[in-house]
């Protein structure tokens, strides 16, 4: 069974037509239903990701959500390729046909890590908070380290020492398979997508059980409640690969950067504050500067527009996972908001600006007219008096 490019079901039976712009006045949801249990759409030839489907449906309004699974698809579908032109879907397609390539070929080294485990993948004071559900709790674990930025410990070293093995295996594979291989982003020459050998159903269970709900405590302004999408993917830094990361801000609405390890020295990140596209080349006060040290095994949490980049790593070998999470709800409501203060810095800087100037004339105001009133009953006074 599959979508044609119009949306409609190619087999025998046909979705009913849109109803035009019966639809387009719909809008995702803000927080997710958590009772609703998604369908599965691995068996249909989507544009996205079969992953990203099942995670988007949970915040479908409820005319949609109780439509069937093709009519769905079809809303998602079209949602999600407002943000992608044709030649991104072409680009799409190309990008399946390189990974069922990979996972057709790709013989995995530790197949337990493909599968998200979470006794054994993280550390029992990062496990305990997010299962207690609490907002006290989570935070018990976190380091406000600066404003916006939060570090924890997450990953136990023996799924760093197994997910590192598993890369440099991936590493051999492509070389003596001379195979072709997708490097995480235009910014890093070294690294693999993780998603692309087989880890994007694990990436995602975990943005959803784990890493959602610190974000919908941290970062509400950017809908952390509603991240149904991720780009998974290793980077390396060091002798023979990348040195450093140029200033830049992520594709995500938040980000997590977790180092692996190994020994290394260097490589520190510089964050430089949160700027909307508008803002995102303003100048950054004190307040915003903030220098990041790496810890094997330790987690920095923060939103995908905080400005940063990484210094040279001047000598071992850095490895760091990094999880870009998504939300098409916050990417849609963008569209309409002209007002980001609740999470850019200049945004916010201009607002309290205006909103002092509007103190200050204010007070102008009310002091002239005392000032008008006074001279009245000053005049009265001696009008009085001369009778």
């Amino acid at each position: 069974m599959a979508l044609d490019s119009s949306g409609n079901q190619s087999e025998q039976q046909q979705p009913q037509a849109s109803s035009g712009n019966g639809d387009v006045g719909l809008k995702l949801r803000r927080i997710p239903n958590e009772e609703h249990e998604p369908d599965n759409y691995e068996d249909l030839q989507l544009d996205f990701s079969p992953v990203l489907f099942s995670s988007l449906e949970r915040y479908l309004p409820d005319q949609i959500l109780n439509s069937s699974r093709i009519d769905k698809a079809r809303f998602m579908r079209d949602l999600l390729s407002r943000y992608s032109p044709d030649t991104d879907r072409i680009r799409i397609q190309r990008h399946r046909e390189y990974r069922q390539k990979i996972l057709s070929s790709y013989q995995r080294l530790h197949g337990e890590i493909y599968s998200l485990d979470p006794s054994s993948f993280f550390v029992p004071s990062f496990l305990g908070a997010v299962r207690q559900k609490s907002e006290e709790s989570l935070r018990s674990i976190m380091v406000p380290s600066s404003p916006g930025i939060f570090t924890f410990e997450m990953f136990n070293p023996r799924f760093c020492e197994m997910l590192l093995a598993e890369v440099e295996h991936m590493e051999r594979w492509v070389y003596d398979s001379r195979s072709t291989i997708m490097r995480p982003n235009t910014m890093n020459k070294f690294g693999v997508v993780l998603d692309d050998f087989g880890f994007e159903a694990m990436l995602q269970k975990m943005v959803d059980d784990f890493i959602s709900p610190i974000a919908q405590v941290l970062f509400p302004e950017v809908c952390g409640a509603s991240l149904d999408s991720h780009h998974g993917f290793i980077v390396e830094y060091g002798k023979d690969r990348d040195v450093d990361l140029g200033f830049h801000v992520d594709d995500s609405e938040v980000t997590l950067n977790v180092c692996l390890g190994k020994q290394f020295s260097g490589g520190e990140l510089y964050f430089r504050g949160v700027r909307c596209d508008k803002h995102v080349n303003s100048e950054s006060s004190e307040k915003e500067v903030y220098d990041y040290p790496h810890v094997p095994g330790h987690a920095i949490l923060h939103r995908g527009r905080h400005r940063h980049g990484a210094r040279a790593t001047t000598s071992g070998h850095r490895v760091n996972l990094i999880l870009w999470c998504r939300s098409s709800t916050f990417r849609e409501m963008k569209n309409y908001q002209r007002d980001f203060s609740s999470w850019c810095g200049e945004c916010k800087f201009d607002k309290q600006g205006r909103q002092q100037a509007s103190v200050k004339a204010t007070k102008e105001i009310l002091e002239r007219r005392a000032a008008e009133k006074a001279l009245v009953e000053l005049a009265s006074r001696s009008s009085a008096d001369k009778t």
